[in-house]
Formats: C-alpha cells, sequence, structure tokens
C-alpha cells in the first residue's frame, strides 16, 4: 500500500496533465454533437419529405462508420485536401460529429413522445413550426431526453480514450506511456480507472437531479 501511494503521488501530477484534455475533448465534442443531433433531429421532424431525407442519409452513414475510422479520417486523410487540424481539434469533431448520429436519435425520441394533442393546439392558435418547436415542444421533450443523453454523456467521456489513436495526449495516452516506460502497470491504471469513475460519478449524480428537477417542475 506505502509503495502505491508513493507511485500515485509520482504518477499523478502527469496523468493529471492528460486529464486537462480527456475533459475539453468529452465537453467539446459533446457541445458540437448536442447542436448538431439537434439539427438532425429538427431536419427529421420538419414535415419536409427532402429535409428528412438528407438527416436520415447523415445519421446512418455516421452509425455505420466506427469513431475510430472517423477521427482517423480527419486527422490522417483531410490534409491531403488541404484542410488540417490539430489532434485535438480533430478528436473534438470526430467525436462530436459520430455521437450527433445518436444525439440526433435521442432528440428525435423525445420530440416524437410528446402528446400530440398539445401540438394541434398551438397549431389552432396560429403557433408557427419555429415558434411551437421553442415554447411547447422542446421545453416538454427535455424531461424525456435526459435519461438517454446522460448516457451518452457517459459514453464520450469513456470514448474521449480513442483520441489517443491520433496522439492527443489526454488520459489513457499518458497511463498507458506512463505504464510502458515504467512498468507500473496495475498503480498507473489503477488510478486511470479511479480519476475515469471520479468524472463519472458526479455525471451520474448530476443527471439525477436534473431528472429529478424537471419531474417536480413538471407536475406543479
Amino acid at each position: 500500500m506505502q509503495n502505491f501511494m508513493r507511485d500515485a503521488a509520482q504518477f499523478m501530477p502527469l496523468l493529471l496533465q492528460g486529464l486537462k484534455f480527456t475533459i475539453l475533448v468529452t465537453a467539446g465534442s459533446l457541445l458540437l454533437s448536442s447542436l448538431l443531433g439537434l439539427v438532425w433531429a429538427l431536419m427529421r421532424v420538419s414535415g419536409i419529405a427532402w429535409l428528412a431525407m438528407i438527416a436520415k442519409l447523415v445519421v446512418n452513414t455516421l452509425r455505420g462508420i466506427p469513431i475510430l475510422v472517423q477521427l482517423f479520417y480527419l486527422y490522417f486523410v483531410m490534409p491531403e485536401f488541404g484542410l488540417r487540424l490539430t489532434a485535438l481539434e480533430a478528436a473534438i469533431l470526430g467525436l462530436g460529429i459520430a455521437y450527433s448520429a445518436y444525439q440526433s436519435e435521442n432528440f428525435r425520441a423525445g420530440i416524437e413522445a410528446v402528446d400530440h394533442g398539445q401540438i394541434e393546439a398551438a397549431q389552432s392558435i396560429g403557433m408557427g413550426w419555429g415558434l411551437m418547436m421553442r415554447r411547447v415542444v422542446l421545453p416538454q421533450a427535455i424531461k424525456i431526453i435526459l435519461p438517454p443523453y446522460g448516457n451518452i454523456m457517459i459514453m464520450m467521456l469513456k470514448d474521449s480514450s480513442q483520441a489517443s489513436t491520433i496522439t492527443v495526449a489526454e488520459l489513457t495516452l499518458q497511463g498507458s506511456l506512463i505504464a510502458s516506460s515504467t512498468f507500473k502497470n496495475m498503480t498507473v491504471y489503477t488510478l486511470v480507472a479511479l480519476l475515469y469513475l471520479s468524472m463519472s460519478l458526479p455525471l451520474i449524480a448530476f443527471v439525477g437531479w436534473l431528472e429529478r428537477r424537471f419531474g417536480k417542475g413538471t407536475k406543479r
């Protein structure tokens, strides 16, 4: 135990540097995937056939290509077309675009679960599509969306480790480098696991709080 604590004190500063990049990749890709996912979802439920078809094609394409391949394509292939991204930019863009497909399905399910009678009532008082979405549909869809959205957040946090494959020095890559140079595999990967857990548990608690908060709000 003493050896573990001594090694942990030695390795932790380097792991915390990697943790910073893990948080950056997760937060950036979460924001991007949420924005893009909402766009795809709104296109799907817009009632405009060609918009829905484009969104469906994009979502199915993104879901059919492994995240790792999308990261490689952005970082290694796109420079051949004149688009050069840093490893961090490619990681955020790649994960954000990949997860926008899953966010889209989550948002669409929440929107379609809203009582159709309320949509008809909004239309009957002259609300346009955009106003109806902002005032009636999306506020109610949020409560439905939150539980799977929380799961997506956790998945993105864990999948941020794939950024190590394009040389982003995030937590997993830092752990691998330390383990390969010190051969303290048990200590290093235990610390890595604990750091991931320390980020996941607050996210789970936060999503639970949001569910209770929105749930109470809808009963008043």
